[in-house]
C-alpha cells in the first residue's frame, strides 16, 4: 500500500482537537519507559560491576510496577487522569533520585532494591491515551480500531528507539545519563499529558438508584471472565517478548556479533510496528473475539520461524528475516486484545483493566527473560527459541479455552451501535456519549 494512502488514513484520527497534543506528550513518557531497563542495567554493571545485581534491581521494579500499575489505573478511573497523573509523576522522581544517589554513594544493595520497588507508581500513559481515543471516537468503531492499531505501532516504535537511545547516552556521556534522561522525559511527558484537559475523558456518572449492574460497584475488573482470559494470554505473550530478547542476545554473542543483537531485536519490533499500522487500515469484518483467536494462531505459527533458524544454526541475516516475520503477528493480537478490554469493561474501569493487561505483559517479560537466561547458559545457541514458540502456543491454548467469554461480547460489539439522542453521527468529538462501554457491564454480567 502506498505510503501516502497510509498517511491519509491515519490523518483522520487527528481531526479531533487536541489529539496531536496528547499523542506527542504521551509518547515522551512511553519512550522513557522503554529506556529504563537498558539504562539501569548499564548503570549498575558499570558502577557496581554486577549483572546479577542489575537484573535483581530491574526485576524488583518490574514486579512492583506490575502490582502498582492497576492500583494507579483504579485511581485514574475514580478521580480522573490529571488528578492522579500529576502527583504520581512527581512522586516517581523521588525514588529515582534516591536510586541514583545510592549508586553514587555506594549504598548497600538492599537500598537499591528498595528504591527500584518504590518507583512503582508510574502512570500507564499508553492505556490513558487509548482511553482518550475510545472517548473521542466512542460512536465510530472503525476509528477506534485505527487508533488502537496506531497506539500499538507507537509502543513498538518506542521499544525500537528507547534502548538504542539509552545505550548511546550511557556509553557516550556517563552511565547515569540514560536513567537521568529517562526520568526527565517520563516526568515531563506525564505532566504535559495531564495538562491536555480538553481530551481527558469525563468521569462516568454514578448509576441511578436501582440500575446498578450486577456485582459490586467497585469490584475488580478481573471479575469479568473475559478479562481473566486476556490477562493470562498477555502474560504468555509477554513471555514471548522476554524470551526472544535474551535468546537473541545470546545467539548473536555465540556467533561473535553481540553488538548486532540490538539490530535483530529492532527488526522484530519493526515487523510488529509495520503490521500494526497496516492492520489498522483493514476494515474489521469479524467479531473481536474471533480476530483475537486468529491473531494468536498466527503468532504461534510464525514464531516457529526463529526457532527453525536458531536450531538450524542460521546466520544473522536469515535470523533477522525470521524475527521480522515473527513480529508481524504480535501487533494484530495486541491491538485486538486491547480492543476487547475496552469492549468487555464498563467505562469506569477502562484504565484499571488496561493496566492489568499491561501488568500481565510485564510479568511475562520478566519470566521469559529469566527462563531464557537459564537456557542460554545450559543449552546450545538457538535452543532458547523454543521458549517463545512454546509461550505463543500457550497463549493460543488459553485463548481457545476462554473463547466463549470473548466471542459472546465480541458478537455484541460487532452489531451496529444504537443511535443516541443528541449524539453526533460518525463519532465526531463533542457529541453525547453513547453509553456503550457502561452497557458492557450488563452484557457480560450473565457470565460473572
Amino acid at each position: 500500500m502506498p505510503a501516502r494512502a497510509v498517511l491519509t488514513s491515519y490523518r483522520r484520527l487527528f481531526a479531533a482537537p487536541g489529539a496531536v497534543a496528547f499523542t506527542l506528550t504521551g509518547l515522551l513518557g512511553r519512550l522513557a519507559l522503554s529506556m529504563n531497563g537498558v539504562a539501569l542495567v548499564v548503570l549498575l554493571s558499570e558502577r557496581r560491576g554486577s549483572y546479577g545485581l542489575a537484573g535483581a534491581v530491574s526485576a524488583a521494579g518490574l514486579v512492583a510496577g506490575a502490582v502498582g500499575m492497576p492500583l494507579i489505573g483504579r485511581l485514574v478511573d475514580r478521580y480522573g487522569q490529571a488528578r492522579v497523573t500529576v502527583p504520581a509523576a512527581l512522586y516517581n522522581a523521588v525514588p529515582l533520585t534516591g536510586l541514583l544517589l545510592c549508586v553514587r554513594l555506594g549504598a548497600p544493595d538492599w537500598m537499591l532494591l528498595l528504591c527500584s520497588a518504590a518507583g512503582s507508581a508510574a502512570p500507564n500513559l499508553g492505556g490513558m491515551a487509548r482511553s482518550r481515543w475510545a472517548h473521542l471516537y466512542r460512536d465510530d468503531p472503525a476509528a477506534r480500531h485505527l487508533a488502537n492499531s496506531f497506539e500499538q505501532a507507537l509502543d513498538e516504535l518506542c521499544f525500537m528507539a528507547g534502548p538504542v537511545l539509552a545505550m548511546l547516552l550511557c556509553t557516550t556521556l556517563a552511565p547515569e545519563a540514560g536513567l537521568i534522561t529517562a526520568g526527565t522525559l517520563g516526568a515531563t511527558g506525564a505532566l504535559l499529558f495531564a495538562a491536555q484537559r480538553r481530551t481527558e475523558p469525563p468521569l462516568p456518572p454514578a448509576p441511578a438508584q436501582g440500575r446498578e449492574p450486577a456485582g459490586p460497584r467497585h469490584g475488580s475488573p478481573l471479575r469479568v471472565p473475559g478479562l481473566r482470559v486476556l490477562v493470562l494470554t498477555f502474560l504468555a505473550t509477554g513471555t514471548v517478548f522476554g524470551a526472544t530478547e535474551i535468546t537473541t542476545v545470546a545467539y548473536a554473542d555465540a556467533l561473535g556479533h553481540k553488538a548486532s543483537a540490538g539490530l535483530l531485536l529492532a527488526l522484530f519490533a519493526a515487523g510488529s510496528c509495520v503490521a500494526g499500522l497496516l492492520f489498522g487500515l483493514l476494515t474489521p469484518r469479524r467479531a473481536p473475539g474471533t480476530r483475537f483467536l486468529l491473531g494468536a494462531t498466527a503468532m504461534a505459527s510464525v514464531l516457529l520461524l526463529p526457532l527453525a533458524a536458531g536450531l538450524g544454526g542460521a546466520g544473522l541475516g536469515l535470523l533477522g528475516t525470521a524475527l521480522f516475520a515473527a513480529g508481524t503477528a504480535t501487533a494484530p493480537t495486541m491491538v485486538t486484545g486491547m480492543t476487547l478490554v475496552q469492549e468487555l469493561l464498563p467505562q469506569r474501569q477502562f484504565n484499571e483493566g488496561m493496566a492489568m493487561a499491561v501488568s500481565g505483559i510485564v510479568v511475562g517479560i520478566s519470566a521469559g527473560a529469566a527462563l531464557a537466561g537459564t537456557v542460554a547458559e545450559r543449552a546450545a545457541p538457538g535452543t532458547g527459541y523454543l521458549l517463545p514458540a512454546a509461550a505463543a502456543g500457550l497463549a493460543l491454548l488459553i485463548a481457545l479455552a476462554g473463547r466463549r467469554h470473548l466471542t459472546a461480547r465480541g458478537a455484541a460489539a460487532a452489531a451496529p451501535p444504537e443511535k443516541v439522542p443528541g449524539g453526533v453521527p460518525g463519532g465526531v468529538p463533542g457529541g453525547a456519549s453513547s453509553g456503550a462501554p457502561e452497557n458492557a457491564a450488563q452484557i457480560v454480567s450473565p457470565t460473572l
